[in-house]
C-alpha cells in the first residue's frame, strides 16, 4: 500500500533489503490535493494521472506498482461512514478499512502472502492509534495478515513473521509524530522524492470541508466527482438555496470552468481583466445580476462605478451593466 509519502515507500524499502517480492498498491480516492491540482491547473483526466503515478513509483522504488481509481466508490462511503468523521469530513478509520479491504481481494485472488503499509503507531490521531489499527485489521479482512514494517516490534506478530517469512528482529520500533527516525531512514537507503509528510488528502482541510457540506445541504442528488474536483479550486458564494456561484482565482481556474462546465452560465467582464464565474443552479434575474456584481468584484474594474460583464448561456450571450458588489455582500454569499 503506497500513498506517496515517506512512511509508505520506507516500508517497501525496509521489505525489498529483505528479499521480500513486492507490488505496489497505489488507490486514487479523488481526494488526494495533488491530484485535484492536476485536474484543474493541467486538465489532466484521472485516467491520466493513473498513469502518471505508475510511472513515477515504479521509477522511484524498482518496482511493479498498480494505481487504481476507486474515487466512484469512495463518493458512496463518504454519505454515512459507519466510524464518523474525523475534525473536517475525513472519514479515516472507514477509508481504511475500505482500501485495505480492496488490497485484501487482490492478495486472496491472486496469490500473495500479505498486505503491508507504513503506518505507524501513534502517527495520526484518529487511524493509528492501537485500538483503531487493531479495528482496521479486523474489520478489512486482514486479521494476521497485515504487517506495519515500521512498527512491527510494538504490535503482535503477524502470521508471515510466525511463518518464518518475515525476520520480525529486521523490523522496526518506531511510534509517535516525529519523523526523524524515518527522515534518518530515507538519507540511508537514498529516498528522496517523496510527498510532504502529513499533507495530501483535502477531506481533512477545513475551507473543502466547509464547501462540501454547503453542497450536501442544498442538493437531492449524489455528488459526482466532477463536483469534488470543481469544490476544490475557486471562490464558492451561495446567493440562494438553489443557486450558488463559483469564481476563478486565476487563468488556471478560469480556463478550467470555460472547459469544464461551460454548459452552465458563465460571465466575464468586457473591459477589464477579471475572472470567469460559473452558475450552478437555475438563476433568476436577480442572481444573474447578483453573480455579475461579483465577477466584477473581483476585476480590475473594482473600484468603477459600474463595470460591463457578459454572460454567456448556451448559444446566447447577453450584457450587464453592474456596480461591483461590496464587501458586505461577499461576507453574506460566501461559502
Amino acid at each position: 500500500m503506497i500513498s506517496g509519502g515517506l512512511d509508505s515507500l520506507l516500508a517497501v524499502a525496509l521489505l525489498r533489503e529483505l528479499g521480500v517480492d513486492v507490488t505496489g498498491l497505489h488507490f486514487l480516492n479523488g481526494f488526494g490535493a495533488g491530484s485535484l491540482r492536476k485536474r484543474v491547473c493541467e486538465s489532466r483526466s484521472i485516467e491520466e494521472i493513473a498513469a502518471e503515478e505508475k510511472e513515477r513509483f515504479e521509477s522511484m522504488l524498482g518496482i511493479p506498482v498498480r494505481v487504481i481509481d476507486v474515487s466512484e466508490e469512495f463518493l458512496e462511503l463518504l454519505v454515512s461512514p459507519r466510524f464518523g468523521f474525523g475534525k473536517n469530513i475525513n472519514p479515516c478509520i472507514d477509508c481504511r478499512i475500505f482500501l485495505l479491504g480492496k488490497a485484501r481481494e487482490i492478495m486472496e485472488g491472486e496469490g500473495f502472502d500479505f498486505v503491508f503499509t507504513g503506518e505507524v503507531l501513534g502517527q495520526r490521531p484518529m487511524s493509528q492509534y492501537l485500538r483503531a489499527m487493531r479495528q482496521v485489521e479486523k474489520e478489512s479482512g486482514l486479521s494476521g495478515r497485515l504487517l506495519r514494517p515500521l512498527c512491527a516490534r510494538l504490535l503482535a506478530a503477524t502470521e508471515p513473521e510466525k511463518e518464518g517469512l518475515i525476520d520480525r528482529e529486521k523490523l522496526l520500533d518506531i511510534q509517535g509524530r516525529s519523523r526523524k527516525r524515518q527522515m534518518a531512514l530515507a538519507d540511508e537507503l537514498g529516498i528522496e522524492d517523496y510527498d510532504t509528510p502529513a499533507g495530501g488528502c483535502t477531506l481533512t482541510d477545513e475551507n473543502y470541508a466547509r464547501k462540501y457540506l454547503d453542497l450536501t445541504g442544498h442538493i437531492d442528488s449524489a455528488v459526482t466527482c466532477e463536483d469534488t474536483v470543481l469544490l476544490s479550486m475557486g471562490r464558492h458564494l451561495r446567493l440562494s438555496g438553489g443557486v450558488k456561484i463559483v469564481v476563478g482565482r486565476h487563468e488556471l481556474e478560469n480556463n478550467y470552468l470555460e472547459s469544464q462546465w461551460g454548459g452552465n452560465v458563465l460571465l466575464t467582464t468586457l473591459d477589464h481583466p477579471g475572472p470567469t464565474t460559473v452558475v450552478i443552479g437555475d438563476p433568476s434575474e436577480e442572481e444573474l445580476l447578483q453573480a455579475a456584481a461579483v465577477t466584477a468584484r473581483y476585476s480590475d474594474g473594482k473600484r468603477e462605478a459600474s463595470v460591463r460583464v457578459s454572460v454567456t448561456s448556451g448559444g446566447d450571450v447577453r450584457e450587464m451593466e453592474v456596480a461591483p458588489a461590496s464587501d458586505a455582500d461577499l461576507d453574506r454569499w460566501r461559502v
